[in-house]
């Protein structure tokens, strides 16, 4: 069976990345908007930008109001803005909020009408040139043909897809996630293992989506560079670099398999109750991989042995649980909230499981798990999520 494998156009990492990028991104135009949040700007990351555009010529705008997950009015403003200020392409700058914001904008500058007109459609009309510079290492949306925004209306968080929305250069410059707190550190560096579980588990995944998945799972249980050494020793430019290494390849490896149940069951969560992205993944870590385990042990214990988890003469089943085992220890390690911690009311989060499997369903992500789960299951994990609270 042939698969197609997508990747950003250009990807140029190590330190001193944005600055090596600044001839290709002269190519793309003579204005950029620039979208990220209010803590880049504050942090000194959007100058450092716009430092490199002065450099080159290069006007632009900076719309700095992406200051939580995405949501339709952001990205309606952000086209106004690109419209009336002779725009030609964009550049994002932050975490995967203003990276899903720009690829949204530039849907609505270059097709017209409103986000949640895309809800559902795959996009294929050409866009303009998009850069993205992540500055944490884990949502991996510079390497993804997807977008999440959240829809207003509905009260849901839409998944918009299609080749379009790949960026023609990703800037993965370790400089920008020293900036990064450890919580968030956390959160998002769970998020790439998120996504290179689920692809390798997928039902869609294949040979170079697995070899993709595997090297960012080694390396974010790397015991010198990985996750926990970024979490506990910010300024290790080195595992830093590491950790974005990590995050771009289980990017690229879930946008050419898929995500699975987690996702799925994580998104009406961040949807509802404003939880971030990678912390809601990071909720549901241990009882979804339990879960799906049973759907291809094999898989879970051949992980287990690339982490060097796994000893002489455990049978499958035993490597598959040893390795859930090992990723719940890093969440502990990482001091990932309960839902419970984070704030969220037992009964009011019961009382809308029906409603948040329904979401899940329909985002079609949990029927990318070997063990296809139903509505019931999937209501089930959620009520199990405050076992002990």
């Amino acid at each position: 069976m042939a698969n197609l494998f997508l990747t950003p156009q250009k990807i140029v990492t190590g330190e001193e990345a944005l600055s090596f990028s600044k001839d290709i991104i002269k190519t793309f135009g003579n204005k950029a908007l620039i979208v990220t949040d209010d803590i880049m700007v504050k942090l000194g990351n959007v100058k450092r930008l716009t430092d490199s555009l002065n450099e080159i010529g290069i006007s632009y705008v900076v719309y700095s109001d992406i200051n939580s997950e995405p949501c339709d009015y952001m990205i309606e403003k952000g086209a106004e803005l690109y419209n009336t200020s002779d725009c030609d392409f964009l550049i994002a700058i932050g975490g995967g909020s203003p990276m899903d914001a720009m690829k949204a904008v530039a849907v609505v500058t270059a097709i017209g009408g409103n986000i949640n007109d895309y809800m559902g459609k795959i996009i294929t009309t050409e866009l303009p040139p998009m850069c993205a510079i992540p500055t944490t290492a884990g949502t991996g949306s510079e390497a993804t043909q997807f977008t999440i925004i959240n829809n207003t209306t509905e009260n849901i968080k839409m998944l918009l897809k299609g080749p379009s929305l790949m960026v023609n250069l990703a800037v993965i410059d370790p400089i920008f996630t020293i900036t990064a707190p450890a919580a968030v550190t956390a959160a998002t560096g769970l998020d790439a293992l998120c996504h290179a579980v689920e692809a390798y588990t997928s039902v869609k995944s294949f040979s170079m989506s697995d070899t993709m998945a595997v090297s960012a799972i080694k390396r974010i249980f790397d015991s010198k560079l990985g996750l926990y050494e970024c979490y506990s020793n910010g300024k290790n430019t080195e595992a830093r670099a590491n950790m974005a290494t990590a995050a771009i390849e289980a990017g690229m490896a879930f946008n050419n398999s898929s995500v699975t149940i987690i996702h799925g069951m994580s998104r009406p969560i961040g949807a509802l109750y404003h939880v971030p992205h990678g912390l809601s993944n990071a909720m549901l870590l241990d009882k979804c991989l339990r879960f799906a385990v049973s759907g291809c042990p094999e898989k879970f214990c051949q992980l287990a042995k690339e982490i060097g988890v796994y000893k002489e003469g455990m049978s499958i089943e035993e490597g598959a649980d040893r390795f859930i085992e090992s990723v719940s220890l890093l969440c502990k390690k990482l001091e990932i909230q309960t839902p419970a911690e984070f704030g969220i009311d037992k009964d009011d989060f019961i009382s809308k499981t029906v409603k948040m499997a329904t979401d899940a369903i329909s985002s079609g992500s949990p029927a990318n798990t070997r063990r296809n789960p139903s509505k019931e299951d999937i209501i089930e994990i959620y009520k199990a999520l405050f076992e002990n609270n």
